[in-house]
């Protein structure tokens, strides 16, 4: 069997073993694939292993030989789920790998935006502390968590992870009541979602990126924020209308932001509003990426791949 892994890097950038997936065939793996490169690189493949790369209706035309994609990821809007089916391609994806990382580097973002841990180790270094002679020295103000607000949306196994750690720091949980269901264990309040971000203290997002809630955090659903909210986004960057969010931010309208994803496309384009935005907290799409998670992905889509070869359907999604 012919194995192409086309944009390896994210999952494997050299500290993990292919060795379980050279064990089920011929493997090749690069490392990056340019979009127009995808069609001659994937040519006679049986099988192709993704990370973010598009697969679109007329790709999938002109790859007669491929029976199988494994997707390095838990989404799988890329790909085209009915061109996949009518050209008999099984699509598997790897769900839940990364939720401990995410939600993690969800709290990351928000306990440095609340706790200001940056700016005070950088006022150490510069000799303030010592220079302010006082056995503290409190530049800015910090934010306690405890009876504080925190609205998930998208209790998903990410979602849930972060709201049960969010109740371990004494916070009240509130979701949007779209499809309100019952998480075992965790005590949440349903509202709408306009009366979600008027009460929230942190919004954390967690959501697929669909129709239903391209730019749901925009210049409306900002606008009923409280001044000394947060945001915080580990999930995907087309949730958010970039440009209301750094108007918000940058006019003290909104407190802060934490986020790990921007724009439509990673990297964010050069231009991108939030990059420079005042007490905007960005990191560069790692959330999911400790050793530990992407261990678990790549485990997991082995799993996948043999299953298939068995005549299973494991994760498969097409």
């Amino acid at each position: 069997m012919k194995i192409v892994a086309l944009d390896a890097y994210g999952l494997n950038p050299g500290d993990l073993s292919w060795d379980l997936l050279n064990g089920l065939g011929e493997l090749t793996v690069y490392d990056r694939t340019p979009p127009p490169a995808v069609r001659s690189r994937a040519a006679g493949a049986d099988a192709l292993l993704v990370d973010h790369l598009e697969f679109s209706s007329e790709l999938f035309d002109t790859l007669p030989d491929l029976r199988y994609i494994g997707l390095f990821s838990t989404g799988y809007d890329r790909i085209d789920l009915e061109a996949a089916r009518r050209n008999r391609v099984a699509v598997t994806n790897v769900p839940d790998y990364s939720t401990p990382s995410v939600a993690q580097m969800t709290f990351a973002l928000l306990l440095s935006l609340t706790n200001r841990t940056r700016e005070y180790a950088a006022l150490v270094r510069r000799d303030e502390w010592i220079a302010g002679r006082n056995f503290h020295y409190l530049d800015a103000p910090l934010v306690e968590l405890s009876g504080k607000t925190m609205a998930v949306l998208g209790l998903g196994a990410i979602g849930t992870a972060v709201a049960r750690i969010a109740r371990a720091f004494g916070m009240h949980i509130i979701s949007w009541n779209r499809r309100s269901k019952s998480v075992p264990g965790l005590d949440v309040e349903w509202l709408s979602l306009d009366e979600l971000f008027r009460r929230a203290d942190v919004v954390t997002l967690h959501l697929p990126l669909n129709d239903e809630t391209t730019g749901i955090v925009n210049e409306h659903t900002i606008s009923l924020m409280k001044r000394e909210a947060l945001l915080i986004n580990t999930s995907r960057g087309g949730l958010v209308d970039d440009s209301a969010l750094a108007d918000a931010l940058n006019s003290g309208r909104l407190a802060g932001a934490g986020l790990d994803v921007v724009g439509t496309f990673d990297p964010p384009a050069a231009d991108n509003p939030l990059l420079n935005a005042e007490n905007c907290l960005i990191t560069p799409h790692i959330s999911w990426a400790s050793q530990d998670a992407r261990l678990r992905c790549l485990n997991e889509a082995y799993e996948n791949l043999r299953s298939f070869l068995a005549g299973g359907g494991r994760n498969r999604v097409a």
